[in-house]
């Protein structure tokens, strides 16, 4: 999802529920004036109004109120293209409810704490400012789709009457810009007409390919991390995380590749963030014990940050970006190409990208503790921090090793590599590499922030008492 979407989607909240704070003060003031309607004087009856430090704590209430109304009907949803006039429409129809609701509180505590007519012009000054700032946050994010910031590209696969209804119903859309109809010809330079034209989204108008084109179209939007639609037949088999929308009508099928996207993106950050800081206070005597034993144990940094060649270590990332990657040193300086070369014949995970060694030589008396216990693992709390990690998440891979996966194994970097993750917890370093591949897939498509939570749970377990998973449905 797009960067843009994310900030003028959460952006959202603070400001409607400022306009309602921001209604209800004007309210209160303008209650004041008596003759404000020409001909007309109201009574004020001071005895009604309550302190302002009160009345805006009262609206700030009702404020939060309105915002999870909203939430619940979708108003936040953060990849939309709702028109202007629609949003505007829905903000009155759940403003008025929610007046109703309001209303219908004091009459239930049989008390109306201050001015009715205030409360109604709060009503009306509600639609109007958050409608006004709508439109604000409108103009500006049509701004930067205009310059080209945020748009998404799309590619239509299928040359066809239902491409040519797509063109015309995308084509005043500033969200969508469709670079490129292919048909099933074409199919043999997909790739390369991804990279040439920086395809973000695809769209399949053509039902009938087979299932050959189909798998492979797949498998390319999830090496590519690429949004997939297709227009269903009349009959269509069920998929995990779909989404169906009608764009003018055509009904039109959307593969997520993950739950994670659009808020749980948003959620996932913010659990990454809180359990990082805790994590840094709390294990921050064992990081300091930890640091001392390394220095006194063995030469060399106590940080794993350095090759051999004396270049900074990586990891590779979220959609193949590479990261500076942190972790206590367990091995002895300048030893780690010796995977490559002289200790390769003891490698037990030959057949796979991955390089495991046998009775590993090049580990510290340190190391050995540190990796039986995890700790080597901790300074990645502050990846987490940098947002190059998650706490939970597929494993952050040497580059070596990606360069070797096939096409459907780089689906597992759709995601942050994680501190910890269904792999993890399942065989640790003696799982099989396809095993790895298909619980870090489950675990992408299965996103959950419980789930989450189990896993981190689970992490301690296994470290305790060395009982690993057995199966991610056991989670």
């Amino acid at each position: 999802m797009k960067k843009a979407e994310i900030l003028f989607g959460i952006l959202r909240i603070p400001i409607d529920i400022l306009m309602t704070v921001l209604a209800f003060i004007s309210a209160y003031h303008l209650r004041t004036f008596t003759n404000l309607i020409p001909g007309i004087t109201l009574e004020l009856d001071l005895s009604s109004f309550p302190p302002l430090n009160e009345y805006i704590q009262f609206s700030s209430i009702v404020g939060v109120v309105l915002f999870v109304l909203f939430a619940i009907y979708g108003m936040y949803q953060l990849k939309s293209s709702y028109q202007l006039s629609k949003e505007i429409g829905t903000v009155i129809k759940l403003t008025t409810f929610w007046i109703l609701i309001i209303i219908a509180y004091f009459f239930a505590i049989r008390q109306f704490p201050f001015s009715r007519l205030a409360l109604m012009y709060s009503y009306v000054l509600t639609i109007i400012f958050i409608s006004l700032g709508r439109v604000i946050i409108n103009i500006i994010q049509h701004f930067f789709l205009r310059m080209g910031i945020g748009r998404r590209r799309l590619l239509l696969i299928g040359k066809n009457t239902i491409s040519d209804d797509l063109k015309n119903i995308y084509k005043d859309d500033p969200h969508f810009t469709i670079v490129k109809t292919i048909d099933e010809n074409d199919l043999s330079d997909l790739v390369d007409i991804i990279k040439k034209h920086e395809i973000e989204e695809i769209i399949q108008t053509k039902s009938d390919l087979s299932k050959t084109h189909a798998k492979d179209i797949l498998n390319v939007c999830r090496e590519h991390h690429l949004y997939y639609h297709f227009v269903p037949d009349l009959v269509q088999v069920q998929r995990t995380n779909i989404e169906i929308t009608s764009p003018g009508g055509i009904p039109l099928i959307s593969l997520r590749p993950t739950p994670l996207d659009g808020w749980g993106k948003v959620v996932k950050r913010m659990f990454d963030i809180t359990g990082a800081l805790v994590g840094l206070i709390v294990f921050s005597p064992l990081l300091l014990i930890t640091a001392l034993a390394i220095k006194l144990d063995s030469k060399g940094t106590i940080l794993f940050k350095y090759l051999d060649d004396g270049t900074r270590v990586q990891r590779v990332g979220q959609y193949g970006i590479l990261f500076y990657f942190y972790k206590f040193r367990s091995m002895k300086p300048n030893t780690h190409n010796l995977r490559y070369t002289k200790l390769a014949d003891k490698n037990i995970r030959k057949g796979s990208p991955m390089v495991k060694i046998k009775n590993d030589p090049r580990v510290t008396n340190v190391g050995k503790f540190i990796r039986k216990w995890s700790i080597d693992e901790l300074p990645q709390l502050w990846n987490v921090l940098k947002g190059d990690m998650s706490l939970v998440g597929p494993r952050p891979h040497l580059p070596e090793e990606v360069a070797q996966y096939d096409r459907q194994q780089k689906f597992v970097l759709a995601l942050k590599p994680g501190i910890t993750g269904l792999a993890q917890i399942s065989g640790r370093s003696n799982l099989d590499f396809e095993k790895e591949v298909q619980l870090d897939t489950y675990y992408i498509e299965n996103w959950s922030l419980w789930l989450d939570i189990k896993i981190i749970i689970k992490t301690f377990a296994v470290v305790v008492t060395g009982k690993t998973v057995k199966d991610a449905q056991d989670v």
